[in-house]
């Protein structure tokens, strides 16, 4: 297998480190799993196809370990599970020279993800290109202390709306970037989110051309990808301003 291919799967739920703890899932030539990071505020789930393992959940408890140990390694790799009386124990990666084991984790230790069946509705709809995609990692890196980022829509039914890193109602060093949306609400209240997991989430599908994201005035936003094989979906929790 290719480890470019491991290494963008797990690059899509790990966030540059801020989610290490995960099981995963494979089946029928595909690679799952569903995330949830330890302050709660992001969830979601990735998956790859034309993933060349057999029928297995493991648990990996340190992702940022795995992938360092899988930086020793070429491209081009033999993948194993290795397992005792039919319990995975390891992952064996090998290239023409070298091989890593990596350890897995009892799945007792690795948080349980809450299976969201009943979302709510999503009144806003933000269109994102390749555009804003740029410009928000590139604001968020003028202003990194700023944790969070805001919604606020200005006439949502003519399109009309920005994204707001800074907002206050005082006056502040802040970036508004202008978005095309569309609410079904009049009125929609400005609503904040983490604008460090959605700066991670949109570094790790960059290669995506377009992307919708969703937003509930109940307190949950959601934005999906399909780039090649790859199927992600990252829910982002309210934070009060």
């Amino acid at each position: 297998m290719e480890k470019q291919s491991l290494n963008r799967f797990v690059s899509k739920y790990n966030l540059a480190g801020l989610v290490e703890s995960v099981k995963w899932e494979s089946n029928d030539g595909s690679l799952t799993t569903s995330f949830i990071s330890d302050d709660k505020s992001v969830l979601g789930s990735v998956s790859m196809k034309e993933f060349e393992g057999t029928s297995a959940e493991f648990g990996v408890y340190d992702t940022t370990k795995l992938t360092k140990m899988l930086s020793v390694l070429g491209n081009d790799v033999d993948f194993n599970i290795n397992d005792i009386d039919g319990k995975p124990v390891s992952l064996k990666f090998k290239d023409k020279s070298t091989s890593v084991n990596y350890m897995l984790a009892d799945l007792s230790v690795i948080p349980n993800v809450p299976d969201l069946k009943q979302l709510p509705e999503f009144d806003t709809e933000i269109k994102l290109d390749s555009n804003f995609i740029n410009k928000f990692i590139k604001a968020k890196g003028a202003l990194a202390d700023e944790n969070n980022f805001t919604f606020t829509c200005g006439d949502g039914k003519n399109g009309s709306g920005q994204i707001i890193l800074g907002y206050s109602n005082i006056n502040t060093n802040r970036i508004n970037i202008d978005v095309d949306c569309t609410c079904s609400k009049d009125k929609v209240e400005p609503i904040s989110f983490s604008a460090t997991y959605l700066k991670e989430i949109l570094v790790a599908n960059k290669e995506a051309t377009d992307a919708t994201l969703k937003i509930s005035s109940q307190g949950l936003a959601h934005i999906s990808f399909s780039i090649d094989n790859y199927e992600s979906n990252y829910y982002l929790v309210e934070i009060q301003s």
